[in-house]
């Protein structure tokens, strides 16, 4: 799917949000990563095979 050099990280990888963003829709809280991966502003995400990723924000310094 990707034709960026080097290519962007698989969908199953773990730094799989650093893929290239080639669908944003900041009003509608969503960008679409060019692996396939739908990253929701929340950090959420939704895999290509249907798997959901729970938020996974870091913790508010005090």
């Amino acid at each position: 799917m990707c034709c960026h050099f080097p290519l962007c990280p698989a969908a199953g990888s773990p730094d799989r949000e650093a893929a290239h963003v080639i669908s944003a829709h900041p009003d509608q809280g969503w960008s679409l990563l060019c692996n396939g991966v739908v990253l929701f502003e929340d950090t959420g995400l939704l895999l290509p095979d249907g798997t959901v990723v729970a938020p996974h924000r870091a913790p508010a310094l005090a």
